[in-house]
């Protein structure tokens, strides 16, 4: 029974994690058809479609909780003459009360597993509003949030190499 309550006191030595998702919403959105806008004219169209994706978390004045957004910009052009057929832009956030993750790894906690959770939700809005805006709904592949979180690390790194010494960023 001792080795019992020992092992059983153990876990609670280190802080345990807890998030939680109080809200979700669109901070701002846009969705451009340009095809209505301007016509076909009897061109045949072969979509590419790019994604870009850029995320952002603050502190709100509330103990433990965070703001995450993720900005997406979807264009689709024709790849036979490289005209817009239409372009969407969403600002999609969480309000997430976050204890127990220590300091040092609170950045990635927030620019990472935030915005997987929100993903989902995100996914949805982009497909059902290019459905509704005319064209077949656009389900976009899974972000890789770990990736990005290191290319932007690797973004500052190289631009912190390349500024002047004594500038500060």
């Amino acid at each position: 029974m001792a080795e019992e309550n020992g092992a059983a006191a153990q876990p609670q030595a280190q802080p345990q994690v807890k998030m939680q998702v109080l809200a979700q919403f669109i901070r701002d959105m846009s969705f451009e058809n340009a095809v209505a806008q301007k016509g076909l004219n009897g061109t045949e169209v072969q979509p590419d479609i790019q994604v870009a994706v850029s995320l952002d978390a603050r502190k709100r004045p509330q103990d433990h909780q965070f703001e995450v957004i993720q900005k997406f910009r979807v264009t689709s052009k024709n790849r036979a003459n490289n005209e817009t057929l239409f372009l969407m832009e969403v600002d999609y956030g969480g309000i997430f009360h976050v204890e127990g993750v220590p300091d040092d790894q609170l950045h990635p906690f927030l620019l990472i597993e935030c915005p997987r959770i929100l993903f989902p939700f995100i996914r949805r809005i982009i497909s059902d509003v290019t459905r509704d805006g005319g064209f077949p709904p656009l389900n976009i592949d899974t972000v890789d949030y770990l990736s990005l979180y290191r290319q932007e690390l690797a973004r500052r790194a190289q631009a912190q190499a390349q500024a002047p010494q004594g500038q500060p960023n």
